[in-house]
């Protein structure tokens, strides 16, 4: 383990890197704020105790510039004036502890036993993310679009306070996927984080579900039980679709915004929770508060951070490479070849306007893997709407040869009968011809479009 150690006081210095080495750690020290801060950019570190007073400087105003040059490291706040106060302030600042003087070899050695046992978690957490990316394709945030790109630097600074920030976009634009990764990116990464969705229950199920009941509170409130909000504490509470809240709740959640307090349903006794709340929302909440559905000191709270999420139609440069990331995710699931998009695919994915976002052209192709046999994914693979909004769609009467049309009913009967004995029964031929006809359009090169 790499450690940094930085204290002012060289007899300090010299005591925490014996007991440090014996542990097998390797050690760096710094005697001021600059100096470590160097020491850390030219090579990154575990751990760190960082001195209260540094001189004339303060180690509280150190730590998140340490922890801005690493955000992964885990610092321990040393001073021989401990006070609860002190303690407090040093965690809201990022500290993991502090550790009052003196100490003892035994206090050194919990903390490097605990920052272990934390890098081994951070471990299992990344391999855990990495599988979220394997099992949820659209959760990425590679992107070509300099709208997109606003989008995440926004969060990106959004991350680093505490205020509440506010996600718009339409259905499907990924606002889930960026109010996780705002939390992954935040100093609360390791406390909970925590979804509501808010228009799926009822107000008084939504009031209970966010603040708790207890027992007694309404017909089936067998036993007390906290909210999401209890749940998310120190973490992150999401708010999906927050315009869906009835005006009672949303007087208590601004209650909730305010001071921090809430109520479980039924309960006299008011709670507080230590919880960063992330808002979404699809609808244009300004005309809600003309309208008088949705409060107006509400939307001030929640809106103190707005990150706007582009539509897919308005970040095309990215429709392909997701298509493709899609592709390969569902074929790899299917246990299939990894098909192709055909040129008339790729350009009827890029004209589509995609009104359902990347949560729509994730299900286009999850479908055109199920249903479509060859190898190329020709536009005949995916819905009618797609295909006939961007005229990739081989219409009767319309300007196409008859093999194109035969083409064209073939594998359409194909895609929607559930055996090719079926398909050949529909088609009225063997199922041995139908068979040929399926090998030849495989080979094929190129689309009808």
């Amino acid at each position: 383990m790499r450690v940094l150690v930085v204290d002012d006081e060289r007899n300090i210095r010299t005591t925490l890197r014996m007991c440090l080495e014996g542990l097998g750690c390797e050690v760096r020290e710094a005697a001021t704020a600059d100096a470590a801060l160097a020491a850390l950019a030219q090579s990154p570190a575990d751990l760190a105790f960082v001195d209260l007073r540094l001189g004339t400087a303060s180690g509280l105003d150190l730590l998140p510039r340490l922890l801005a040059e690493s955000p992964t490291l885990d610092v321990v706040l040393i001073t021989a004036y401990a006070t609860f106060d002190t303690a407090v302030e040093a965690v809201k600042r990022g500290a993991r502890d502090y550790l009052p003087k003196p100490f003892t070899p035994a206090q050194i050695r919990h903390f490097v036993e605990k920052t272990r046992a934390h890098q081994e978690l951070s471990s299992q957490l990344g391999n855990l993310e990495g599988q979220l990316a394997q099992s949820v394709p659209e959760a990425t945030l590679e992107t070509a679009s300099p709208a997109m790109h606003a989008a995440l630097a926004l969060v990106t600074r959004a991350a680093a306070s505490d205020a509440a920030v506010l996600l718009r976009g339409e259905s499907g634009t990924g606002k889930g996927v960026l109010a996780r990764a705002l939390h992954s990116l935040s100093a609360r990464r390791r406390r909970p984080f925590v979804t509501v969705n808010c228009p799926a229950l009822s107000e008084q199920l939504l009031s209970s579900e966010l603040f708790g009941h207890v027992r007694g509170a309404f017909t089936g409130a067998v036993r007390d039980q906290p909210g999401r909000v209890e749940q998310a504490e120190g973490g992150t509470l999401f708010l999906d679709e927050v315009a869906e809240m009835s005006p009672a709740l949303q007087a208590q959640l601004l209650r909730f915004l305010q001071e921090k307090q809430f109520e479980r349903l039924g309960e006299g006794r008011t709670r507080r929770a230590d919880v960063r709340v992330v808002a979404a929302t699809n609808r244009d909440l300004e005309k809600d508060v003309a309208t008088g559905h949705f409060r107006e000191d509400l939307l001030y709270r929640l809106n103190v951070i707005e990150v706007k999420l582009p539509a897919l139609r308005e970040r095309t440069e990215d429709i392909l490479p997701l298509a493709r990331r899609f592709v390969a995710f569902f074929s790899r699931t299917a246990k299939r070849p990894l098909p192709e998009l055909s040129p008339a695919t790729e350009k009827m994915l890029l004209a589509y306007p995609w009104p359902g976002n990347v949560r729509e052209l994730r299900n286009a192709l999850e479908r055109a893997l199920i249903v479509w046999p060859a190898e190329v994914l020709e536009p005949q693979a995916f819905p009618d709407r797609i295909a006939a909004a961007t005229g990739s769609v081989v219409a009767l009467g319309g300007p196409h040869t008859l093999e194109e049309v035969e083409r064209e009913h073939v594998l359409r009967v194909m895609a929607n009968a559930p055996t090719l004995d079926e398909a050949a029964h529909i088609l009225g031929i063997d199922a041995s011809t139908l068979w040929r006809k399926r090998k030849k359009y495989e080979a094929a090169p190129g689309g009808t479009g």
